[in-house]
């Protein structure tokens, strides 16, 4: 068959190929975001007695209407501002799901979107599949900060929307309220859309505060939020997450939701919306990562790796300039078949393949898993 590829220069994603180069050769594997704990069993419980009761057909397609309603009051709870069950909270199969249910509700061709790299990978390629034009806007290790006078000179009269991520994968960077200012200005009186990635909303260490682009009415109006059932309770399989924007952007996702998901599993989202009644359920857990994440720098403080604490997500970016200039990939990999380890390389998110000698690692791992893997990097 004589085919042309939609997405020609898109290959196997870095995450599957260092797990399985992990699985392959026996390694730790702090590489892919999942947690190697279990899920609460409160919340297993609560899962099985919806199933039991009857919760197995068909969800609505906007969602469970008591998760709707749990989000809708979390969203009160947290950031002193809502959306509406009915109308602008859609439930979804997972945030990347929503991320891409979005970008194809509403880019066509030759659309441009701004997004800031290093971006999580699942980006660009709904951007291209949909015959959009991606504008990069390359951050520097090991900061990570936005340069708004570059973005103000990239927004053209194409521009339809940005793509942001705070707390930011894979930096472990967040964004501050300045930011997010300046964001909600550049884009006022424009008919641009931003995309809000926040699934690590609830994991930001040092008593700093997720600024949300619900904070900010200027945004607020423009904006889709994708969130994380995977991120916040610890079941990244289960692939739940939503997103919440106005009513009159929620209206054009749901007539592409409709047809790429319809609705997602049904006792799962029963199980969560009756487990987050207990607000400590998500509020906990800045406290339990900065735990986990305080252990594994306090483990590898004298490796011969640099670091700044990561301020948000479960992952941390380890700078290992001082141990060789390998290109990060070869270092990733090597690493990981040599010493049994495996990391990411942060140079498959930017743009064209700039190489900062990052790693990045995840600590969303039991904590006799942290101090094994501890050993193996004070070893190098």
């Amino acid at each position: 068959m004589n085919f042309k590829s939609k997405l020609p220069n898109t290959g196997t994603t870095i995450f599957t190929v260092m797990s399985a180069l992990a699985k392959e050769h026996n390694a730790i594997n702090l590489s892919q975001g999942f947690p190697n704990y279990p899920s609460s069993q409160k919340l297993n419980d609560l899962v099985a007695e919806a199933m039991n009761n009857g919760y197995n057909q068909y969800a609505p397609m906007a969602g469970n209407l008591d998760l709707r309603l749990a989000i809708s009051h979390k969203y009160e709870l947290l950031y002193k501002n809502t959306y509406h069950p009915e109308k602008e909270i859609t439930v979804t199969a997972g945030a990347t799901q929503a991320i891409y249910t979005i970008i194809s509700a509403f880019i066509r061709s030759d659309d441009e979107v701004i997004m800031f790299k290093p971006a999580y990978d699942c980006y660009e390629p709904a951007v291209e599949i949909n015959g959009g034009k991606t504008i990069p806007i390359q951050l520097s290790a090991p900061n990570y900060e936005v340069d708004w006078d570059e973005v103000a000179s990239k927004i053209t009269s194409k521009t339809k929307m940005i793509i942001i991520n705070s707390p930011h994968n894979p930096s472990g960077t967040i964004w501050s309220k300045e930011d997010m200012l300046q964001l909600q200005k550049l884009t006022e009186n424009t008919n641009i859309i931003v995309l809000s990635d926040e699934v690590y909303e609830h994991i930001v260490f040092d008593k700093a505060q997720h600024q949300s682009a619900c904070l900010f009415q200027g945004l607020k109006q423009r904006s889709f939020i994708t969130a994380s059932f995977g991120k916040t309770f610890h079941n990244t399989g289960w692939k739940i997450g939503y997103c919440c924007a106005p009513e009159e952007l929620m209206v054009e996702f749901r007539k592409v939701h409709q047809f790429n998901v319809f609705s997602v599993h049904h006792p799962s989202q029963k199980g969560i919306a009756d487990y987050m009644q207990d607000a400590e359920t998500y509020l906990s857990l800045n406290t339990f990562f900065q735990r986990k994440r305080d252990l594994f720098l306090n483990l590898i403080s004298e490796s011969r790796f640099k670091f700044q604490p990561s301020k948000g997500t479960y992952f941390q970016v380890l700078d290992y300039s001082e141990i060789t200039d390998e290109y990060d990939v070869d270092f990733a990999k090597r690493l990981t078949e040599e010493h049994k380890i495996a990391g990411i390389p942060l140079s498959v998110f930017n743009e064209k393949g700039k190489d900062d000698k990052v790693l990045r690692f995840c600590f969303a791992k039991t904590n006799e898993t942290l101090v094994q893997a501890a050993e193996i990097i004070n070893e190098i």
